[in-house]
């Protein structure tokens, strides 16, 4: 009998003083991680702390300065995703990897299969691919387009890509940011089984009770360093980690109870039956009925791709009703984006990187993209670049956004992070997204938190309630159901296109929302 004790834990991925510089900013500096077959290791940073960057790296899309990387204890050459991919490395991007204009089952197919195959196997990785969605819970038409999906179906094919492709090391970078909470609960089953069976996981989230919950071991980046690392996930406390991360603490941001009653206020937006007619891009809206109060917060929870997309787009004039009505301040608008942004509508659209900026324009550009015709920025059609650069200089100081570099104000938007993309499409639209320099009359927040560290989710919770206590309106359209019980005054749910009875929040749950929220609750056609 042997007397050598427990074996050592298999090192199935070591990073070793990883650094990289984009100019004068150091992204990544001197990190050295250790990913051990068989757990969980959450990885934990505030937007820009330099974990995209990191899995960037490990993923062959960036080239590290410095540092070597080791899969299995080969070395991995640098620079290259077809060799990562030949390592057994799967990668879910915060930012989608996916080809629009392909089919869900293309786009899992695509690069697998050699040029010169004479028949593509597309009747076996159909079913590879149902069987992994039906695993997850994750459920997806094989020949839908990604150009037609919503930013959470989007984020799921991303996941099945890489479980269908049988990698040993899963690199999920916000994988349940739009999952209800039995999803993730399924989700996370998974995750136990595939980790008892060897395969080693580095989870990337800013939900830190899920964190604590998943995962085994956790380390925390700030400021491209890695500043901290607990070995026993469940041993430390939500305040610890948020701690760790943003280097002091956090003051949680809820909305307070109020008994006033909604209908006492000014109604800021009404929809009455409203119907509008889905097609390739966007599903159907069915009769919907709810009024929007000036200085409440109603929310709107719901799986992606149930039609919040298509609510969002009609509030701000980019769909036509197809029947009912819709009136923003008491008057009915057309279905123009111009007018909607005239009468005071703000808008934080769901996808920051292709709707709510443009990249390749500069920080200032995108500062004023929805006032450039107001008399403020503009005089007979000429761009004032003074007011317009100084406008934008007190929106990226007041809302903290970060990560222009030595370009400043000229840097593309492209450059920022997504937090801090967000950070600057927030300020947009609560400090000038109409023609008064007053508080927007309704603010249509569509997943405003989705991808933002503890941090910027607290700083963008207070700022939607300091505009609703001026008196906005906030709609807010979320599938967090934390934000949404923290936040809202009252909540409905939509489920294929039609709205729930909307109720004050403390007639829900957690659970009962995420019941509704698949289609288990009863759904009705009027408000509240």
């Amino acid at each position: 009998m042997s007397d050598a004790g427990p074996s050592a834990p298999v090192v199935a991925l070591r990073m070793r003083g990883i650094t990289k510089r984009f100019g004068a900013l150091v992204a990544n500096d001197a990190v050295s991680l250790e990913l051990r077959a068989g757990e969980v290791l959450a990885l934990l940073g505030e937007n820009g702390a330099g974990k995209s960057t990191l899995v960037s790296i490990l993923f062959g899309h960036y080239l590290a300065d410095a540092g070597t990387i080791e899969v299995d204890g080969r070395t991995l050459p640098p620079g290259q995703p077809k060799a990562a991919l030949a390592a057994g490395i799967g990668m879910v991007h915060q930012h989608f990897a996916l080809a629009d204009n392909l089919s869900v089952l293309d786009n899992v197919m695509l690069g697998t299969e050699p040029l010169w195959l004479p028949f593509s196997r597309r009747r076996q990785a159909r079913a590879r691919l149902l069987d992994a969605a039906a695993r997850f819970g994750l459920q997806v038409s094989p020949e839908a387009r990604v150009a037609d999906l919503s930013v959470g179906e989007r984020q799921r094919v991303e996941i099945l890509k890489a479980l269908v492709r049988g990698a040993r090391v899963l690199i999920l970078d916000e994988p349940t940011a739009v999952l209800t909470p039995q999803a993730s609960g399924a989700l996370f089953a998974t995750l136990k089984k595939m980790v008892a069976q060897g395969m080693a996981i580095l989870f990337i989230s800013h939900k830190l009770d899920e964190v604590r919950a998943v995962s085994d071991r956790i380390a925390v980046l700030r400021a491209g360093r890695l500043v901290a690392q607990f070995d026993d996930a469940a041993a430390v406390g939500a305040h610890e980690l948020a701690l760790a991360m943003v280097g002091h603490a956090i003051d949680a941001v809820a909305r307070q109870p109020t008994r006033a009653a909604p209908a006492a206020s000014r109604v800021v937006c009404t929809l009455r039956d409203a119907s509008v007619a889905g097609n390739g891009e966007r599903p159907p809206l069915t009769q919907l009925s709810l009024e929007v109060h000036g200085g409440e917060v109603l929310a709107i929870a719901g799986v992606a791709g149930n039609g919040q997309r298509t609510l969002a787009d009609l509030l701000s004039g980019l769909v036509p009703l197809a029947a009912g009505t819709l009136q923003i301040g008491g008057r009915a608008l057309p279905a123009d984006p111009r007018a909607f942004v005239r009468a005071g509508v703000a808008r934080i659209p769901e996808d920051r990187q292709n709707v709510g900026a443009i990249g390749e324009l500069a920080l200032w550009e995108n500062a004023v993209l929805e006032r450039y015709a107001g008399r403020r920025f503009a005089r007979f059609g000429v761009l004032r670049t003074d007011r317009a650069r100084e406008h934008a200089r007190t929106l990226v100081e007041r809302f903290d956004v970060r990560g222009a570099g030595a370009l400043g104000l000229d840097a593309p938007a492209r450059a920022l992070s997504g937090g801090n993309l967000q950070k600057l499409i927030l300020g947009r639209a609560l400090t000038g997204a109409h023609y008064r320099d007053t508080v927007p009359l309704l603010i249509v927040a569509h997943q405003p938190t989705w991808g933002l560290d503890v941090g910027a989710v607290a700083d963008l919770h207070r700022r939607l309630l300091e505009a609703c206590t001026a008196g906005s309106g906030v709609l807010l359209i979320s599938e967090d159901l934390d934000e949404i019980l923290a936040l809202a005054d009252r909540i409905t749910v939509m489920t294929r296109g039609r709205l729930s009875d909307v109720r004050r929040r403390d007639a829900w749950s957690a659970a009962t929302l995420g019941l509704a929220m698949g289609g288990a609750a009863a759904q009705s056609r009027h408000a509240a």
